[in-house]
């Protein structure tokens, strides 16, 4: 690598809107502050997720369209 044209990499807190912080390296070597993190997304944490009621879907459009 060619020197005096990188960024330098610097010790940097992030800090989520959930109270979670964690240090890591970054070119902005500041504090920063996130929105969201793997602790609050309703990704990882497996809450807000929708459950499909196929069956049910299923029983309705049978009712619904049944030939007498």
């Amino acid at each position: 690598m060619k020197s005096g044209i990188h960024p330098e990499y610097k010790q940097t807190t992030f800090t989520c809107s959930c109270g979670t912080s964690w240090n890591t390296m970054s070119t902005l070597g500041k504090e920063t502050t996130v929105e969201i993190c793997s602790n609050c997304h309703p990704f990882y944490t497996g809450t807000g997720q929708r459950m499909i009621d196929s069956a049910g879907r299923i029983e309705k459009f049978k009712r619904r369209y049944k030939r007498a």
